[in-house]
């Protein structure tokens, strides 16, 4: 099946504290399908500046995706989902749920702020491959995201 061109590329923010998977989730997507241009926030913190154009973040991109891991430092990813649902300008950029969490209550939470995916962050090196690609196939190429004037 053909899908239809991405007109340029996709701005990817990550927001990730573990370098380990900052740099796998890097390569993975370098060498994938679809041009994007990846930005990594270390901490919520500096994910809702970077997202909110704040201090040094003032140049950043416009965002038109979020993987958020829930276990970070300074602002954890429930809060940061909490607060981006609630902006009414952040509000529409999908966010993937990208975590080692597999708590039911988590998994609820974030549903209810409004995520638009959760999945389960494999230990295993090859399975975490296949689980960054997937999410490039499924969401860079068949899932229809929102301009950011929308």
């Amino acid at each position: 099946m053909e899908y239809p061109k991405q007109i340029g590329p996709v701005s990817i923010l990550l927001v990730e504290d573990n370098p380990a998977d900052v740099r796998l989730t890097r390569e993975v997507l370098k060498e994938g399908k679809i041009k994007n241009n990846l930005s990594v926030a270390m901490d919520g913190e500096e994910a809702l500046q970077f997202l909110k154009k704040d201090g040094n973040y003032k140049d950043a991109p416009d965002i038109d995706i979020i993987l958020l891991d829930l276990n970070l430092p300074k602002k954890d990813g429930r809060e940061v989902l909490a607060e981006i649902k609630s902006d009414p300008i952040l509000k529409y950029i999908p966010v993937i749920i990208l975590t080692t969490s597999s708590a039911e209550q988590d998994i609820l939470n974030t549903y209810s702020n409004h995520a638009n995916c959760y999945i389960m962050k494999p230990v295993d090196f090859n399975q975490f491959i296949n689980v960054i690609r997937r999410i490039e196939e499924f969401w860079l190429t068949i899932v229809k995201l929102p301009t950011q004037s929308s």
